[in-house]
């Protein structure tokens, strides 16, 4: 069941997307049309889960599950992430690689290899005070308030030293 990702409770579970890229405009309408339509018929053993869709930046799909209503199971899991990977292959974006980072740069938003981000921090490109984020946030309170963070707040702070 679909519900406004804002009225999700604070301890509503989420699990966050990043794009390799940004969506256009009107690839962020269909994206986001298309969650709300596969939100409003997400079930675990035929149990509506209530939940909902955040995309910030044009960049980033966040699904927030209110799991005081009904938890997801494996299957459900499962589907989510089915539906993730129809996104990446009909818009031709990645969206289910760890191995990136995707961080501020002025206004902009960025995206880097793991690889490159840590070679950018070695020749300090970026810094602790990179604003990053952290998408190993698990519900929509640290989402609120420890997601987009300086990189010296996150696990990425491993890089800054």
């Amino acid at each position: 069941m679909l519900v406004p990702f804002s009225e999700l409770p604070g301890d509503a579970r989420i699990w966050i997307y990043q794009s390799n890229r940004p969506f256009t405009h009107e690839e962020a309408a269909a994206v986001k049309a298309a969650c709300e339509a596969f939100l409003s018929g997400w079930t675990a053993h035929g149990n509506d889960l209530h939940a909902g869709v955040d995309m910030p930046y044009n960049r980033f799909i966040i699904f927030g599950l209110d799991a005081q209503q009904g938890g997801a199971s494996g299957c459900s899991i499962d589907s989510s992430v089915r539906f993730i990977q129809s996104l990446e292959a009909q818009y031709n974006v990645d969206l289910l690689d760890k191995m990136n980072v995707t961080y501020k740069q002025g206004p902009h938003v960025a995206h880097k290899t793991l690889i490159d981000f840590k070679k950018m921090a070695k020749d300090r490109s970026v810094s602790a005070n990179t604003v990053v984020f952290n998408n190993l946030v698990t519900t929509k309170a640290e989402y609120e308030n420890y997601w987009e963070v300086p990189a010296s707040e996150s696990w990425h702070e491993q890089f800054m030293k």
